[in-house]
């Protein structure tokens, strides 16, 4: 079975890639900076403890007053797993954050899912575009201000 780490071990793990990098703590989860999140993705796959080399998930939430990233990843060779959340457009305003296609292939599709029924773009994805919906689609319909 795999192991969950709590919010206390995700952000010990964090702490040992990048100290100011952890901006809160939950009983399950850690969120984290949107500057810093390429470095600690990166350094989470990579680092010989941690080896996080799955994808299993990645979503938005829409909070009426900010979107929040969630990326649910594992380690298949520590057989362990943690939840990381990025807070990203703050008033709703232009949400944005850098694109992990880079470090797993597999957030391709869930990036551009993600673009494409929450408008949150991805920085430096290789073909940010719609996926289930078409080019002239008007706005993002899981939006909480979608109007039809």
């Amino acid at each position: 079975m795999t192991k969950c780490f709590s919010g206390e071990k995700i952000c010990e793990l964090i702490d040992e890639i990048n100290p100011q990098s952890v901006v809160s703590t939950n009983s399950d989860s850690v969120h984290i900076q949107p500057e810093s999140a390429l470095s600690v993705f990166s350094e989470l796959k990579n680092k010989e403890n941690c080896q996080f080399n799955l994808l299993n998930s990645l979503t938005a939430v829409d909070y009426i007053d900010h979107f929040e990233m969630v990326y649910h990843l594992t380690s298949t060779i520590h057989n362990h797993s943690i939840v990381i959340k990025i807070i990203c457009g703050e008033g709703r305003k232009e949400p944005k954050v850098s694109s992990v296609v880079n470090i797993w292939r597999g957030a391709d599709l869930q990036e551009r899912e993600v673009w494409d029924l929450m408008g949150i773009t991805f920085e430096n994805h290789p073909n940010l575009k719609r996926l289930l919906l078409w080019e002239e689609f008007p706005g993002h319909p899981l939006r909480k201000d979608y109007l039809r």
